[in-house]
């Protein structure tokens, strides 16, 4: 029989952590055809001046869920900003606070994920050194491991297209299919799919709504102007859309 003290030396001490959470907030610029990323620059240390993910540690009696709202609301306003849980970041050495000469303390990030219209969002820098918008292929050095949380928000924004109505949160009311070509581009890159195939395979779906409306933007023949249909596009939710 195995006495107790040398069970007991054999198990692993347990961590104690800190829970955070942080925001990957991406936009749209489609005025330049740019895909963006809000960031605010940290005030205090550990990385002090570095740029980051707008993000906060939990308080006592806090869901989640909460905490981003609570410090997305203090940095930026726009109308039904959701929030989806994106994945939990916890590897060990994530976080300088974590040296034993520190805080001893592991830092666990569960991250939030969310799109939103660049027009229509008004940025508040409260609690920080600078807040923007970055261009996600021109991005500065990061602090902690934000950089790897951008790039799983940026595949899970990929995925997204493809299976439900996400771009069209983020398009006005009234859009032409050159919009959502532009949208789906400036995410997936230039060789998702030729205009051609994916105007056509669009209208297919039925659940755009021609208004009857022409635009007159630019000096080319008017293009109609659609509507999305949450109704008709119901019946496709979480199928993937062929022409992406």
């Amino acid at each position: 029989m195995t006495p107790v003290t040398e069970r007991n030396s054999n198990k692993q001490t347990l961590a104690d952590f800190k829970v955070g959470v942080d925001n990957a907030i991406f936009s749209i610029d489609t005025q330049q055809n740019r895909l963006l990323i809000l960031l605010v620059m940290r005030h205090e240390e550990p990385y002090l001046g570095y740029w980051c993910l707008p993000g906060t540690l939990v308080r006592n009696g806090e869901t989640l869920e909460i905490a981003a709202d609570r410090i997305l609301a203090e940095k930026i306003k726009v109308d039904n900003l959701y929030l989806e849980q994106l994945y939990t970041f916890g590897g060990p050495g994530r976080d300088p606070r974590e040296a034993a000469d520190r805080y001893d303390v592991r830092y666990l990030s569960v991250s939030y994920f969310a799109l939103v219209r660049y027009e229509a969002a008004e940025l508040i820098a409260t609690g920080v050194g600078g807040i923007a918008w970055y261009p996600i292929d021109k991005l500065p050095d990061l602090a902690f491991d934000h950089r790897q949380i951008i790039e799983y928000g940026h595949q899970r924004l990929r995925n997204k297209l493809e299976y439900s109505p996400i771009a069209f949160d983020v398009l006005p009311e009234l859009f032409t299919l050159s919009d959502i070509y532009q949208l789906y581009t400036t995410v997936l890159g230039e060789n998702f799919s030729d205009y051609s195939n994916f105007r056509n395979r669009l209208i297919k779906l039925k659940f755009l709504e021609d208004t009857g409306i022409k635009s007159s933007r630019g000096s080319g023949r008017p293009a109609s102007l659609y509507r999305f249909d949450p109704v008709a596009f119901a019946p496709l939710k979480d199928k993937p859309l062929l022409f992406v």
